[in-house]
């Protein structure tokens, strides 16, 4: 419609690497060590748990992980400003993320259970740096309510904004879908580590992000290169 954002398959595109971000999460949670590496906000929490001494817990797993997800982030942000083409931008990040969880596969596929150590830090960094890339991409694109990984605006928008609410009864529809595709993959991915292996878990990961970056890259060979770079000013 005239005189909208122009986000085109974009936020398709985003549901999908939030499917991911669940899946990678459930691994590093529940296989190495109680720690994220797509959610910052609860690292920084476990951190003020552990210095406190709480017990299953890890500074440096938790520190592991931010650092990554900083360095991730900053090289998610230099591909961010070399590509404009905000269609190209989700293939080359998606592409570059896809190499980090297929090194992450690989790993996985030569620890030894219960992943510890060098194996555990080593998947750490390599999700977390993929994240890191990921959430750059995702905030350089600016879509509403597809960040990836954050719930918390998303979830507060949802019920903030709704008539009910006092709000202007936005559509929830691409809200309630972030929640959703979170959950769908935090679910998968728990399945496939609690009842299979932790490299089946970041297999389906990687399928899901090669898949994304191949659909990025020809959605954005198929449209006019003006719809993807420039989106239509917001109505006055």
């Amino acid at each position: 419609m005239r005189g909208r954002p122009r986000h085109l398959a974009l936020p398709r595109l985003l549901f999908a690497l939030t499917v991911t971000t669940g899946i990678v999460d459930a691994v590093s949670y529940l296989a190495l060590g109680h720690v994220f590496v797509a959610n910052m906000t609860g690292n920084v929490v476990f951190l003020g748990f552990a210095a406190a001494g709480a017990s299953g817990l890890s500074i440096p797993a938790s520190l592991t992980a931010i650092a990554a997800f900083l360095v991730g982030s900053f090289a998610g942000g230099v591909i961010g400003r070399r590509v404009p083409h905000r269609g190209r931008l989700v293939a080359v990040a998606t592409a570059s993320t896809v190499f980090l969880v297929a090194a992450a596969v690989v790993l996985a596929l030569f620890a030894v259970a219960p992943i510890a150590g060098a194996a555990q830090y080593g998947l750490i960094v390599l999700l977390a740096a993929a994240m890191g890339v990921q959430n750059a991409t995702a905030r350089k694109l600016g879509i509403p309510d597809v960040t990836t990984t954050v719930l918390t605006l998303t979830l507060t928008g949802l019920a903030a904004d709704s008539r009910l609410g006092g709000g202007p009864g936005a559509k929830p529809a691409r809200k309630i879908a972030s929640v959703v595709t979170m959950f769908v993959g935090a679910l998968a991915g728990a399945l496939l580590v609690l009842h299979v292996d932790v490299a089946a878990a970041l297999a389906l990961a990687l399928v899901v992000l090669a898949a994304t970056s191949l659909s990025a890259h020809g959605l954005s060979n198929r449209t006019p290169e003006e719809e993807w770079v420039t989106p239509a000013p917001p109505p006055r």
